[in-house]
């Protein structure tokens, strides 16, 4: 989950950058930051991030769970759809994200060409990060992207309004968010 206002606001007085880690997918973590957090605190952010991994994608795609570490560009396409709601999620908000592939020694440059390509068929910025491998200095790349993404950086607009009953708001983060009918 999200770290306090607190921390975070004081993050924001003592750096030129704050970063703040709302959740694990964006449909759970970033929804709950930005109407609960963001909305109670009078924040927004500048840029988000979404996160994935190969790993990730292939079990996404059908690849079984001890096959992982093996190469398997069409379980990775396959695995793609859900990088894309995660993408149109952070588009209901107002939102440009940028892709963050961290990548691991058994990933393949054809896997990762997969994954860049459909960020950029988004439209959206894609980097990878090594810093598991190399620390700062493999972060370089994807710290970059960040801050070049915040060129984008509109006020996120909220699902719901706070005076909507909590039938209509749980129905519009239900259909946005999960994609329920």
């Amino acid at each position: 989950g999200c770290n306090s206002v607190f921390a975070t606001k004081m993050a924001m007085h003592y750096a030129d950058w704050t970063v703040t880690e709302a959740g694990f997918g964006f449909d759970l973590g970033a929804e709950k930051f930005f109407h609960i957090k963001c909305r109670n605190a009078g924040l927004d952010a500048d840029a988000v991030v979404v996160v994935t991994t190969v790993r990730a994608l292939k079990l996404h795609g059908g690849k079984p769970k001890d096959q992982l570490d093996q190469p398997d560009v069409e379980a990775v396409r396959a695995g793609l759809e859900n990088m894309d709601k995660h993408i149109e999620s952070v588009s209901h908000f107002n939102k440009h994200p940028v892709v963050a592939l961290i990548r691991f020694e058994s990933d393949t440059d054809e896997e990762i060409r997969v994954i860049r390509e459909r960020a950029e068929a988004h439209g959206v910025s894609f980097a990878e990060s090594r810093h598991f491998a190399e620390g700062g200095k493999g972060a370089r790349d994807l710290a970059r992207a960040v801050m070049q993404s915040t060129r984008y950086n509109k006020p996120f607009s909220p699902l719901y309004d706070p005076e909507d009953s909590l039938f209509d708001k749980v129905q519009v983060v239900c259909e946005q968010m999960y994609g329920a009918g």
